[in-house]
């Protein structure tokens, strides 16, 4: 595995953890859908689905974790909900669906930096 790769599985790590840790259910990781992409974490919270898209970014990269998102991305985010969606019997009952971005910043000393935007696309 590369350096880039673990720092990515790395990140997801991390934000399954928040994820969990502020109530919300784990129902896979990595997700993929055919060639639409891969969603990083699927989850559910109450009645809610949440499609979480994780970044993550060493201290200094070229961008913040948290503006990592583009509108072409959170259309990618969209479709990949409506496949999964399609594929596990639609929304959980009384429910919808929410994307939410995890970004996880590492610096080059101390704890890394976790953030959890809710409803970002």
């Amino acid at each position: 595995m590369n350096a880039t790769r673990a720092l990515g599985r790395y990140g997801e790590e991390l934000a399954a953890r928040r994820l969990t840790a502020a109530g919300l259910h784990v129902l896979a990781r990595n997700w993929r859908c055919g060639r639409t992409g891969e969603i990083d974490i699927v989850a559910r919270q109450g009645d809610t689905l949440v499609v979480c898209e994780v970044k993550t970014r060493r201290d200094g990269a070229f961008e913040h974790p948290m503006a990592a998102v583009s509108p072409r991305k959170a259309e990618r985010l969209r479709r990949l909900a409506a496949c999964w969606l399609d594929r596990h019997g639609g929304p959980p009952a009384g429910g919808g669906v929410r994307i939410d971005l995890v970004g996880v910043l590492l610096p080059r000393r101390g704890a890394p930096v976790v953030t959890h935007a809710r409803g970002v696309a």
